[in-house]
């Protein structure tokens, strides 16, 4: 073999040395994993102060973490995952909602998942996503390169799987259904170790959001029988879910330590908004003082514009990092200053386009909190389709809170906020008004910016759309998309935008597909399953379907229908851009509901 000249022989030598060095360094920079409870409340940890179960693995964790107590997020869900993965406010990049069309993250927005993988890490996500479910808002098209998720912000909601209870359940893998054995948070957990243990030869950021501690709480009764009977809690499956979370994370952590990788791993731990079902109030439903369970002493619970409603946990831990001992930090921080805090402890580069709302909290691990004394942090819980000024807010600003413009409290002398001082300090009010005007001018232009399902794209064709994504006038509950599948009378339309020019097939259903029941079905009771106490599914009503009708683009069409087949079926031309998509069931009593699932399929 003719030798290289000598001059070649150090250059590719160079190249090789600055690769391997390249090759070292990604390997040295630390992983993250990254744990987001739903529904699990700040007063739902034994460690901050709930005698009613302990939690001794998050306790654990507590104890070696830097823990912020003054952190918050949004008073519901998909909002609170929408800032926390993009490092901005979620009313900035168009969740504040659940339903509605208005959980749908907006298709500019980059995610966490994508800076990560920019950077040359794995990435992963188990659990619940709640960020819409049809291109291009699915995990995997946001940066996920392993993806195992159930459908829409709670299992027995349209998008999930026909009849999933948390036990034994059809999830997607990768956009695949498969059934997969065992209980939906234990899945979760099991089957991120598994991902991480084939991750060897690079960095891995693991996102785990747990869909427990949500309703229907379905939960083992190992969990909880014990807790039945005791009158000061107010729902024993509840707890029982977060002690099953709590026997997960020492799983986790027991396996990261059994395989050398808890040290070099940033472990952060939070949950999604206040508790759902570990304390009752008195009075209002949502904003009253608590009466029963245990709140960490705040009022309101998961969806208030108080305290209880947004203020959450947060712990993180990183040995390698230096975050290692138990160290309280007080000063206000918030959900979308977690992707800046990641970026700065994993030395991430990112495009300068990106303008956070959030800041690295590093500083404030560090013991510097100058960035931090004077800030605002704003929380707000809209539920409507569009946002409307100081609509159940709360402003803050170290102990202080506004409260919808009007109530004024300071958490120093009144932390349960029973005492609207408001009166005694017109000059601060006002001075906090300007201050919330200014923001809202600033965020406010975004409110035009809508979320399009893209049908007819190579990336999912067929798509189903689902009646959860509807967009109404009316401010519409959470709770209702479970009702649809019981007989509730709704309708709304999709924004869709229609990816190519073509033929395009509509098939209108009542039922999902999974379930081949036909229009005018009634849905068969499922009976509570063995070892556990779940409840019987409800009843469903049987609707006599007699007439279907698409409006999209300049289309309008009409058909009898037959109500012992499934489905109505339209097959339309259609072209490119963007429009809506609306249907019609007229029933024999005349009245008119929505078509719940719709699968569009470019022929």
């Amino acid at each position: 073999m003719k030798q290289l000249p000598f001059y070649l022989t150090i250059v590719l030598g160079l190249i090789l040395f600055s690769c391997k060095k390249e090759e070292k360094t990604i390997k040295q920079q630390p992983n993250v994993i990254l744990i987001l409870i739903d529904d699990q409340g700040y007063g739902d940890i034994s460690a901050l102060g709930n005698t009613f179960i302990n939690t001794p693995n998050i306790d654990a964790l507590h104890g070696v973490s830097a823990r912020f107590t003054d952190y918050h997020v949004s008073p519901t869900c998909a909002p609170t995952r929408a800032a926390l993965l993009t490092g901005r406010h979620n009313n900035r990049i168009g969740v504040w909602h659940t339903v509605n069309g208005r959980s749908l993250i907006l298709e500019r927005e980059i995610t966490m998942a994508q800076i990560f993988k920019e950077n040359g890490y794995a990435t992963s996500m188990f659990g619940k996503w709640h960020l819409g479910d049809n291109y291009p808002f699915r995990p995997e098209d946001k940066g996920f390169e392993e993806v195992l998720t159930h459908g829409g912000g709670g299992m027995g909601q349209t998008m999930d799987y026909w009849d999933n209870d948390y036990f034994d359940d059809m999830y997607l893998h990768n956009g695949q259904l498969k059934r997969y054995e065992g209980y939906s948070a234990d899945v979760w957990f099991d089957e991120a170790i598994k991902w991480i243990g084939s991750k060897e030869d690079k960095p891995f950021f693991c996102y785990i959001p747990s869909n427990t501690a949500h309703s229907n709480y379905n939960v083992e009764d190992k969990y909880y029988k014990d807790l039945e009977g005791n009158e000061d809690i107010p729902h024993a499956p509840f707890l029982g879910m977060i002690r099953n979370i709590d026997e997960n994370l020492g799983k986790l952590v027991s396996y990261l330590k059994e395989n050398n990788k808890l040290d070099n791993t940033i472990l952060l731990f939070t949950t999604d908004n206040g508790t759902a079902q570990g304390a009752k109030t008195e009075g209002h439903r949502l904003d009253g003082y608590i009466k029963k369970g245990y709140n960490a002493g705040m009022r309101g619970v998961k969806a208030s514009k108080y305290e209880g409603g947004h203020r959450v946990p947060l712990f993180i831990h990183w040995k390698d990092g230096n975050i290692a001992m138990g160290k309280d930090i007080n000063e206000l921080t918030a959900h979308y200053d977690i992707l800046p805090t990641l970026i700065d402890l994993c030395d991430l580069n990112v495009d300068s386009k990106i303008k956070f709302d959030g800041e690295s909290m590093v500083p404030l691990i560090n013991g510097d909190n100058t960035s931090f004394k004077d800030r605002i942090v704003i929380t707000n819980s809209q539920r409507v389709e569009n946002p409307e000024p100081w609509r159940r807010t709360s402003l803050m600003q170290g102990s202080w809170r506004l409260v919808d413009s009007t109530e004024l409290y300071n958490l120093k002398t009144d932390p349960e906020q029973r005492h609207n001082i408001a009166d005694q300090y017109p000059e601060k009010v006002e001075a906090y008004k300007e201050a919330y005007k200014k923001w809202w001018k600033d965020i406010s232009p975004s409110y035009k910016d809508q979320p399009y399902i893209i049908i007819g794209h190579e990336k999912e064709n067929p798509s189903t759309l689902y009646g959860h994504d509807w967009h109404t006038d009316r401010e519409a509950s959470p709770w209702h998309q479970r009702h649809i599948r019981t007989g509730y009378i709704d309708n709304g339309h999709w924004l869709v935008r229609v990816a190519e020019e073509g033929k395009y097939s509509l098939k209108l259903r009542r039922w999902p597909i999974e379930t081949g029941l036909a229009l005018n079905a009634k849905a068969p009771i499922r009976p509570a399953l063995p070892g556990t106490s779940v409840s019987k599914s409800k009843a469903s009503k049987v609707l006599n379907i007699q007439e279907a009708k698409i409006s999209i683009q300049d289309i309008e069409l009409t058909k009898s229908v037959n109500p012992n087949e499934e489905y109505v079926e339209f097959n339309i031309d259609l072209k490119k851009g963007e429009t809506q998509l609306q249907t019609w069931f007229t029933l024999d009593t005349k009245e008119v509901l929505g078509a719940y699932y719709v699968t569009v399929e470019k022929l």
